[in-house]
């Protein structure tokens, strides 16, 4: 039986996996890109993708694409604290005068095609079963499909598969650093709110946003510490949704919930940074780092990785994946530690403001290292705190 040879086996074909996977192919690298899922389909998201992931988009010849499937733009971001909103205006730079919140059911496809039309190779409904290790190094996957079991060769194997990643569960890729706190969110979809850009409003104890996607709904989600999921939804999902709008934002709760929408939840993982590769093995996206939904940031971040890593593969030297795992690190550090301070929900409202006001500044800085990046080795690597 003949295995099959790739440069790289890419498990996880969402934003972090399909970037990875379009980048290394236009590379002219041989990709094997695999998911567990179906085309096309959803998952949990927070939609919203900030400066530096807009810019990704746009560098890569994507964003026309999001644009065009009617994602609308976001020029300002609106910030209610106990009532009192803060507009902040999404001003051009770096090639970006608007942020957009795509749905996954949008934006994945997009970023898979770009792959598949790169070179990769695509399959769905294919899970990783284990890896294929010689003298303690990564040398290729066992898949499984709907025909069965079957091997394939690969210089490396990078996990792009989330927060339950079987990549990471088979390479033990121990976590080197922890969040203290997580929220738990209740969200949901609604078509009668006005575009007026993002907003999120914060109570004591209680976070809660909007934010414009496609198809003229609004996702508004609440969020609240993970420790108080029990007490916030005693009396169920639907009187927690309401009840937590009613704290931050009491002048849209009943525009929000006469719409009656159905409504998810989402009990919340705390933070953490995964050992970013191995010997013959890699992690993007939310597979090596996470943090708390509570910022939006995830989206951006996987972006950054996957270029981040592409850059390494394509190197192909223990150098070069130091630098993978370095500037991931000295860029993800700085916003897992604001994220998770304000994921606590202790804070008074004049501390949130300076660490929304942090958040930012972390927030310009890889923007700016997004920005110079251009799948070479020129961009500028911000000095390591």
């Amino acid at each position: 039986m003949t295995i099959e040879k790739f440069d790289a086996v890419i498990v996880g074909a969402r934003c972090a996996g399909a970037s990875t996977a379009m980048l290394l192919a236009r590379q002219g690298a041989r990709v094997l890109l695999v998911d567990r899922a179906e085309p096309g389909s959803d998952t949990l998201s927070t939609h919203a993708i900030m400066r530096g992931g807009v810019t990704s988009l746009h560098r890569w010849g994507l964003l026309d694409q999001v644009i065009s499937a009617g994602t609308p733009p976001v020029r300002t971001s609106t910030f209610h604290y106990e009532g009192s909103p803060v507009e902040v205006a999404i001003k051009p730079r770096d090639g970006v005068d608007a942020l957009f919140a795509p749905r996954r059911t949008v934006l994945d496809p997009i970023l898979a095609n770009a792959a598949s039309e790169a070179g990769a190779t695509l399959r769905y409904r294919t899970t990783l079963e284990s890896l294929k290790t010689r003298k303690g190094r990564v040398t290729g996957a066992v898949l499984r499909d709907a025909s069965g079991l079957y091997e394939v060769a690969s210089k490396i194997v990078i996990g792009a598969d989330g927060i339950r990643s079987r990549v990471a569960q088979l390479a033990n890729a121990e976590i080197t650093q922890a969040a203290n706190h997580a929220t738990a969110s209740i969200y949901g979809y609604v078509h009668t709110l006005p575009d007026t850009g993002f907003h999120t409003a914060f109570s004591p104890g209680s976070a809660a946003g909007v934010i414009p996607t496609n198809n003229g709904a609004h996702c508004v989600f609440v969020s609240f510490a993970k420790e108080n999921r029990g007490r916030v939804m005693a009396n169920g999902t639907e009187a927690a949704f309401r009840g937590e709008l009613e704290k931050t934002m009491p002048w849209a709760v009943e525009q929000i919930c006469a719409e009656k929408p159905k409504l998810y939840a989402f009990g919340g993982v705390r933070g953490y940074l995964r050992r970013a590769f191995g010997p013959g093995w890699a992690l993007v996206g939310d597979a090596g780092y996470f943090k708390d939904t509570v910022t939006a940031h995830g989206i951006t971040d996987a972006f950054r990785d996957a270029e981040l890593l592409a850059r390494a593969v394509s190197i192909d030297s223990a150098i070069a994946y130091e630098d993978y795992r370095n500037l991931r690190d000295a860029l993800s550090l700085p916003l897992m530690r604001i994220t998770d301070r304000i994921a606590s929900c202790t804070w008074r409202i004049g501390e949130l403001q300076m660490l929304h006001a942090q958040l930012n500044q972390a927030t310009r800085t890889e923007a700016a290292v997004m920005a110079s990046m251009n799948g070479e080795d020129d961009y500028a690597l911000p000095q390591a705190a």
